[in-house]
């Protein structure tokens, strides 16, 4: 029976003779404090505010994204101690980077970054939002089984802008240069030459390691992301439309992806930035269990968690805006339609 307040108890009435089922006030359908089941949007504006949601987080960790790009690709299949070490950390890499290419340089593919962040979470977070009002998170495990199908299906659509990130924020002056430099004038530039050297498929080429990098890190910021919010929001410590919900959710879900996404994004940084050979074949990795056998063979398996700083302390802050944002922006369409 649910706790009445001291204001209820003090207008209940005495007589309870008279009091009938029908002249009874209705029970509430849901329990206070837990979030009511969610509703769909209309697909193309779920994708729209899952977009804008990472993409307005992008622009603040874009210069996260081109350090920690520089320190995976830093001592690229040579043991450790073998070669020079440019990057030592995420702020002396800032530091370096700022100093060495000025501050343009620390946003180093963001107009790549803004359109694979646009596609790829438009997808990713409409499919989501999609699968979980249609009911098929509530399945044991499902959570994750979508989070991940959706990661797979964002990653593979935004496979060729991610390509053309990777190659941008690894250019750099010989000085403090890491890794393959492919010297693109910018991101037409890098597109039409990736396209009349390797064709359609070249655009695609580095999406084996993608797939499977978001896969793991949607799975898992997804899956934590709605199991953290539906705690928060039973313990009770804010209100029940409060902001402060998501975000607490947000940075649990941070955690989380920070943690078991770092070797699939090393591999993966890898796979997108390594050079062709005549034939369009990379002429360091043919793939993506090589690539994760060489990294370990030469590198040991910490080569896996190069660059887990700047990881950490982009994906954190990046999954905290763009889950928040999303949220919120899903929540005040969802009242707008609702009215």
């Amino acid at each position: 029976m649910p706790t009445m307040t001291g204001t209820q108890l003090i207008n209940y009435p005495t007589n309870t003779a008279f009091i009938t089922p029908s002249s009874m006030p209705p029970l509430p359908r849901t329990t206070p404090g837990l979030p009511k089941p969610p509703r769909a949007l209309w697909p193309p504006l779920d994708f729209t505010l899952g977009a804008l949601a990472c993409c307005g987080a992008c622009v603040f960790t874009n210069p996260l994204e081109v350090v920690k790009t520089r320190l995976q690709l830093q001592g690229e299949l040579r043991a450790r101690g073998s070669y020079q070490r440019h990057y030592r950390g995420v702020l002396q890499a800032l530091w370096v980077v700022g100093r060495t290419d000025g501050l343009r340089g620390l946003q180093k593919g963001l107009t790549a970054g803004l359109l694979y962040q646009g596609l790829m979470n438009g997808v990713r977070l409409g499919f989501y939002s999609y699968s979980e009002a249609m009911g098929l998170t509530d399945a044991p495990g499902g959570s994750m089984v979508a989070g991940a199908l959706a990661g797979a299906l964002g990653a593979f659509i935004a496979s060729p802008a991610y390509l053309v990130k990777t190659h941008l924020q690894a250019q750099t002056v010989a000085a403090i240069a890491v890794g393959h430099q492919h010297n693109h004038q910018g991101v037409s530039s890098a597109f039409a030459t990736i396209y009349r050297r390797e064709g359609v498929i070249g655009l695609w080429r580095g999406v084996n390691g993608a797939v499977p990098r978001v896969m793991v890190g949607s799975a898992a910021q997804l899956a934590t992301f709605s199991s953290a919010k539906q705690w928060v929001a039973h313990v009770q410590w804010f209100s029940p439309d409060s902001w402060l919900i998501a975000l607490t959710a947000a940075m649990v879900s941070g955690v989380a992806v920070a943690i078991t996404m770092t070797p699939f994004d090393v591999i993966s940084t890898r796979l997108y930035n390594q050079p062709v050979d005549e034939l369009r074949r990379g002429r360091l990795y043919a793939g993506f269990l090589d690539c994760l056998v060489k990294v370990c063979r030469t590198e040991g398996v910490l080569g896996l968690y190069k660059g887990m700083g700047p990881v950490f302390v982009r994906l954190a802050p990046h999954t905290v805006l763009s889950m928040l944002l999303w949220d919120i922006m899903r929540q005040k369409a969802l009242q707008h339609c609702a009215a």
